[in-house]
């Protein structure tokens, strides 16, 4: 009997080019540096030519000199790190109590439906409310303390880490929860060992939200029955109107705000070393 052999394919058309291979070059470390610095300089140095050619008036906008000079004033008097120290302690307290408040309700929702039915609602309605419409109501309960100002920057934190880490948690891959408990992890090291280590990229960048958002929040706080910090700088700025301080403060809050990116920076450096052999640059 005769068995039917299928013809071979033709192989007169064009042959394939074999598959193009990106190789990537790494950029020199010492680059990094001159790189992140080039735009602020270039922002500086023209602010510095507006106002030694007279096109930004002293009365708008003083110019780098005369900040320095009140910098310099301001350190001499033991002002400048005693107003600093005092912002900084009230952002970072807030921050610690929002976030850790924020982690542990995006958690809870995460990891369970019941928990989510109890917190998502009330959280999204935080999330809705703009924290600077707290203040009337928290001046009147609180008054005008440490404690209104630590809470109002909680208050202003804890909605975007709840909302962050739990589309994180509820992102971690089922089939690696599965696995872990297949070799017996469950309960509270199911979750700090497993969930909370995958959902960490979206709790850094949480964090990182945070702090970005905690400025605003002591900027508003800072505003109120305060007699040392950044805040009360601002204050009296305005009543004397004094360009340079007014800049001057606008600088600290920057510095202020470079420290907390820089941190987070660290974090995400030791915590998630494998991210930036993955980054497409």
């Amino acid at each position: 009997m005769a068995v039917l052999v299928p013809a071979a394919a033709p192989t007169t058309g064009p042959a394939l080019a074999p598959p193009r291979v990106r190789v990537r070059r790494p950029r020199p470390a010492w680059l990094s540096v001159p790189l992140r610095v080039l735009l602020p300089a270039l922002i500086v140095a023209a602010w510095w030519t507006g106002s030694a050619s007279g096109a930004l008036p002293a009365q708008v906008l003083a110019g780098p000199p005369k900040v320095w000079s009140a910098l310099v004033e301001l350190a001499r008097s033991g002002q400048l790190a005693d107003f600093a120290l005092a912002s900084f302690t009230r952002a970072a307290l807030g921050v610690v109590l929002g976030v850790t408040a924020g982690l542990l309700l995006g958690l809870l929702a995460g990891l369970s439906s019941l928990g989510e039915e109890l917190v998502d609602s009330t959280m999204q309605i935080v999330r809705a409310v703009p924290f600077l419409a707290l203040v009337p109501l928290f001046i009147a309960w609180f008054g005008i303390d440490e404690l209104y100002k630590v809470l109002l920057i909680a208050v202003a934190t804890v909605a975007p880490m709840y909302a962050y880490t739990y589309l994180g948690v509820r992102n971690v891959d089922r089939k690696v929860v599965e696995a872990a408990r297949g070799f017996g992890l469950t309960g509270v090291r199911l979750v700090l060992e497993v969930i909370l280590p995958a959902a960490l990229p979206s709790v850094l960048m949480a964090l990182r939200v945070c702090l970005s958002i905690s400025i605003t929040g002591l900027i508003a706080a800072e505003q109120v029955g305060t007699t040392e910090g950044v805040g009360y700088l601002v204050t009296l700025a305005q009543e004397y109107n004094r360009t340079d301080y007014m800049v001057l403060c606008v600088v600290l809050y920057a510095l202020l705000g470079l420290i907390f990116d820089v941190a987070v920076r660290l974090i995400e450096r030791f915590a998630l070393p494998w991210r930036r052999e993955v980054a497409i640059r």
